[in-house]
């Protein structure tokens, strides 16, 4: 499978390429765009100054050309957060998609949106003051009506990026189930 994996707002850091090669090493082609040009972060706050620093039109246009050279393959969009809001951006919007994998995060939905049966799985934290309840109930029903086929994944107790172990919300047993579960997605499709 070809997956084109994107980092949370933390930036590029190892946790993500462990995630891509974990992926390599089950036999799938991976890559992570630097959507921060080299910038990573010691914490939300300053992952969200970059962010906006650089503003959500040119960070959808850097993830847009990063994909674009693969989005031919039938890629799977994959993304930690962040990460995974664009992943879902651009899977939704990439009549090619083969999957979207959306780790800790989601995002709005055009109105518009129609996929035709896209393959569809979400792992977040539960609680996560990032995807509450009612919004992950609003985003599932929206996702069903575009027309994709979703799995939702809820570890309770872990925090928002718990398969990062260099962060205080790590939980290795979540992130080992998470990583379990989405092999077996990618897998299937």
């Amino acid at each position: 499978m070809n997956i084109m994996l994107f980092h949370s707002t933390y930036g590029l850091r190892p946790a993500v390429r462990d995630a891509a090669d974990r992926l390599r090493a089950a036999g799938h082609e991976v890559w992570t765009p630097d959507l921060f040009e080299g910038r990573v972060f010691d914490t939300v706050e300053e992952g969200m100054a970059c962010q906006n620093e650089i503003g959500n039109d040119e960070l959808l246009r850097r993830a847009v050309l990063a994909a674009a050279p693969y989005s031919g393959r039938g890629l799977v969009y994959a993304g930690f957060s962040f990460g995974a809001a664009t992943a879902q951006t651009l899977a939704l919007g990439d009549a090619e998609a083969r999957g979207l994998l959306l780790l800790h995060g989601t995002s709005d939905i055009a109105e518009n949106a129609s996929v035709d049966d896209l393959p569809v799985q979400l792992h977040v934290a539960e609680p996560d003051p990032f995807e509450t309840d009612d919004w992950l109930s609003a985003w599932y029903l929206q996702m069903r009506k575009a027309g994709a086929d979703v799995e939702v994944h809820r570890y309770p107790g872990a925090g928002h990026l718990y398969t990062d172990p260099d962060l205080p919300d790590h939980d290795a047993e979540a992130a080992e189930a998470t990583w379990r579960v989405a092999l077996g997605f990618l897998d299937s499709l």
